[in-house]
């Protein structure tokens, strides 16, 4: 019985790799960031899951296997939720999704020579703090709410 127990806990603990492999990957590999955070999310629910499922099978019925299982339901709910309000943060902030044909997305710099591209020799100007008379008092005819 424990022989069984072991082959199912460890195809899961690999099935589980695999998916967190394959995630990584993907993850590299992919054009833009909405197509990113869809492979992270496959990875991250479904890797982590089975990966979670086969240390339960291993362990038996014990308090980790209750543990894990609190672990298994926090992470099914919330994983979805954080890549969608992630991606749709994306979009109200104006990226547009990657259509085929389109070049893909350029890597970010290497940060030991970003502060060579970002410095500049004119100094910064300062924005003006004063407001206008509209924005100061309201879109509201009259005085102060």
């Amino acid at each position: 019985m424990e022989v069984i127990q072991d082959i199912f806990g460890w195809a899961f603990l690999m099935g589980g790799a695999f998916f967190l492999l394959v995630g990584g990957i993907g993850v590299l590999r992919m054009p833009d960031f909405f197509t990113r955070m869809h492979a992270a999310g496959i990875t991250d629910t479904m890797g982590a899951g089975l990966v979670l499922i086969g240390l339960m099978i291993e362990s038996g019925f014990t308090l980790n296997t209750a543990k894990l299982l609190l672990m298994l339901f926090f992470l099914l709910f919330t994983s979805p939720v954080s890549s969608h309000a992630t991606a749709h943060a994306a979009l109200l902030a104006g990226l547009k999704p990657w259509r085929r044909g389109d070049k893909p997305a350029k890597s970010l710099p290497d940060p030991r020579t970003a502060g060579a591209i970002m410095t500049t020799t004119e100094p910064a100007q300062p924005k003006s703090r004063t407001a206008s008379p509209q924005r100061r008092n309201g879109p509201h005819k009259g005085g102060r709410r």
